[in-house]
């Protein structure tokens, strides 16, 4: 279809449609009422976001994990149930006399305690050496519970509570499974609070700098935050419908609703204030805006909820249950930023931009004249210089994955001193490093529980096995000690020769178990859902990127180019990993989880610039299309990049490795694509291909008919959407 003839299109006359609602006299203050209500049913669901997270490992890993079916034995046993806390005391030169006297009172205030589900703490353990004792406190606990996790932490409090009266020089801290579990709770507990408060903070001020009005960013912000509101009510039902989600996941999903929602508003934003100069009546302006920016807003928005849904076929429970949440709240944010966005803009006019009010017929920043037109002038002088330096500051970014390595584990997962692993360092110096969390083997065949024990025995990593068992309905319970930290990869590496040697002596009458295996079954399933949701993913966002821009270059263009970014993007994160912030390494889920974000986010920024590339190009032929469309975008995407880069990098505020290395990777990618990808690398490989970009639509074809419209007014134009056919 000819741009002189846009009213015979479908999409055209359903956006123009969709237009009169937001965009109405009346019904705009129907789409405010609507969405008041809905704040108002689901308010109250969204302050119990938090009660439906599960933290439990079992909820983490695929019930085809040999440890999950160990850990569900387990839960039949007599102590299936209890988790420990190990109190270590240390001496360098060999505990006093005054040292365990102490250690004793410490035993016995703990006891007098008599809290509910906590046993009897057992008289100390003490090292061969003389230099350590050890205090296990069983704590019963049922799954992943808040009256489970209160508990821990309570019991963890009351022992440190007597930490004040120790001799000094005596060294005391509380590990083993309980502790861990408590620092993590501490940390998770409050996580989804501190990201919401620094994301909303972080966007304000970001907001308020970019509009410098001290009214206008109400309005963008008060709809980002109701679609937030929305987001966790609506993740709670999720939650109770059967979707896992555990903390990470419910404290990246403030970070992707404000991060989305503030882009989607800035587009939105930044094309009502153009059309504000070029109508006199508000009216008309935002329902040309929608006209225009609604295709390319659903159609980011559709990009990005498909990339995070393809996370719902990993096996890893808390990655799977991140897909269907990701893409809910992208979902809202897009739902609102189309509807409650533009009826609040309505309503408010032109003078909530006060001081810099966007008057009829007044110049603005457009196609011609600018920072960004320059800018877009450079790249258009020497094209091929341009996208042959960009691919190779890329690449050379990229060296850093040499270093990239996955020995951040659960032990090793928080910044700065944490008790917990103060306490496994203690343990490891004076016992087996395995004594705090040993591995446990279900054997379900009575008859094989002596041969199981002598192959434990046998097995390499195995300290020694425990003298006495435990049995329960579902078998017997014995448990080996490894000689490296429990949560340490060396340990993990000792799990596939334990479980041969188990196997090969019971068969499938034994099932091994434990953190150490637990984690291990972790890891292999990350490693497969790496492999089968990246091409996945890719191929996703390909088939829509055709179907958007009706093209199969430009769309290859656009998937090369974004993942050449987040080479660039891990490569730097690796880097400063390793080099400047000194972690362990990564968590083995990072590569996966960065992808899926820069591919989708990356895509996004995209998506607003060749939108309006080819809404250009339909006018002014691809060359100064692309000129035109890069100089009228680049402020706002520009804009919308440095929100977003700020609103992941708030998940460093956490005292967590793992989201400080996605924050921070994420961050620098999106950086990367705003700043390199869509602003010299894409721009220059669309002047070098030319009209070819388009192929095989019909915009590929028009040659020297490439300024053909160039006499049809604008008004006409305007009112078709960037991904309608010719």
């Amino acid at each position: 279809m000819s741009s002189t003839a846009p009213s015979s299109s479908p999409i055209v006359r359903a956006a123009r449609r969709f237009a009169q609602l937001p965009g109405g006299r009346r019904t705009k203050f129907a789409v405010i009422g609507v969405w008041l209500l809905i704040a108002v049913a689901i308010g109250p669901l969204s302050g119990k976001f938090e009660e439906v997270q599960k933290n439990d490992p079992i909820d983490y890993l695929p019930g085809s994990a040999e440890s999950v079916k160990a850990l569900e034995a387990l839960e039949e046993f007599p102590s299936g149930d209890e988790v420990d806390a190990i109190t270590v005391f240390a001496r360098d030169g060999g505990l006093t006399a005054a040292d365990r006297a102490a250690v004793e009172r410490v035993r016995v205030a703990v006891n007098a305690k008599q809290r509910k589900d906590v046993g009897t703490t057992r008289r100390a353990v003490v090292s061969k050496d003389g230099s350590t004792a050890l205090l296990v406190t069983p704590i019963t606990v049922e799954d992943a519970t808040n009256e489970a996790a209160e508990v821990m932490i309570d019991t963890t409090d009351d022992i440190k509570a007597q930490f004040g009266a120790l001799p000094g020089g005596l060294q005391a801290e509380v590990t083993g499974p309980a502790g861990f579990s408590a620092d993590a709770i501490d940390v998770f507990g409050n996580i989804n609070g501190t990201l919401l408060f620094a994301t909303a903070g972080l966007v304000l001020l970001l907001l308020i700098a970019i509009y410098r009005s001290p009214i206008f960013w109400t309005i963008p912000f008060f709809a980002v935050l109701l679609a937030e509101t929305s987001a966790r009510g609506f993740g709670y039902l999720l939650a109770e419908a059967g979707v896992t989600i555990n903390g990470q996941s419910g404290g990246i999903l403030p970070v992707l609703v404000f991060g989305a929602g503030t882009d989607y508003a800035l587009l939105m934003v930044s094309r009502y204030r153009e059309e504000l100069r070029r109508h006199e009546n508000k009216h008309d302006a935002i329902r040309v805006t929608l006209q225009r920016t609604s295709p390319v807003i659903l159609a980011s928005g559709a990009t990005v909820m498909a990339a995070l849904l393809t996370l719902s076929l990993a096996e890893v429970n808390g990655t799977a249950g991140l897909g269907p949440i990701g893409a809910m709240g992208i979902g809202l944010a897009m739902l609102a930023m189309l509807t409650m966005l533009p009826a609040l803009l309505t309503l408010c006019g032109r003078r909530a931009f006060w001081p810099y009010v966007p008057h009829y017929g007044s110049a603005g920043p457009d196609e011609t004249h600018g920072v960004w037109r320059r800018i877009a002038d450079a790249v258009g002088r020497g094209p091929r210089r341009v996208w042959i330096g960009a691919t190779a500051l890329l690449v050379v970014l990229a060296i850093g994955l040499v270093q990239l390595n996955g020995d951040l584990t659960s032990g090793n997962m928080f910044r700065g001193e944490v008790g917990s692993v103060q306490g496994q360092k203690l343990v490891e110096a004076a016992f087996p490093a395995g004594t705090n969390a040993p591995t446990q083997v279900v054997v379900t065949n009575e008859a094989k529980v002596d041969a199981v024990r002598d192959a434990l025995a046998e097995a390499l990593g195995v300290a020694e096995v425990s003298p006495g068992v435990e049995r329960g309905p579902s078998g017997t319970l014995v448990e080996a000690t490894l000689d490296r930290d429990p949560l340490s990869t060396a340990a993990f590496d000792l799990v596939p020769g334990i479980r041969e040697a188990v196997h090969r002596v019971a068969g499938d009458y034994a099932l091994v178990g434990g953190s150490s295996a637990a984690e291990y079954d972790l890891r292999e399933s990350t490693a497969r859902d790496n492999v089968v949701i990246v091409p996945i993913a890719l191929i996703v966002v390909f088939l829509i990127l055709i179907a958007l821009l009706r093209a199969i270059v430009a769309p290859l263009v656009l998937i090369g180019t974004v993942i050449l970014s987040y080479a660039a993007a891990l490569g730097i994160g690796t880097f400063f990993f390793e080099n400047v912030f000194d972690f362990a390494g990564i968590d083995p889920g990072l590569p996966l989880f960065t992808f899926i974000f820069l591919v989708a986010l990356g895509i996004d920024y995209n998506i607003f610039l060749m939108a309006r590339v080819r809404e250009e190009a339909l006018t002014h032929g691809t060359r100064d299309g692309t000129i035109r469309g890069l100089a009228v975008t680049g402020a706002v995407i520009t804009s919308a990049g440095l929100v977003l880069a700020g609103t992941f990098s708030v998940l460093g505020v956490l005292p967590l490795v793992f989201l400080t290395e996605i924050g921070f990777t994420i961050a620098v990618g999106v950086l990367i694509d705003t700043f390199i990808v869509r602003s010299l690398l894409v721009p220059a490989i669309t002047l070098e291909l030319g009209d070819r970009v388009w192929w095989p639509s019909a915009l590929a074809k028009r040659g020297g008919r490439a300024g053909a419209a160039d006499d049809v007014p604008r008004e006409r134009v305007a009112a078709q959407p960037a991904f309608e056919t010719e």
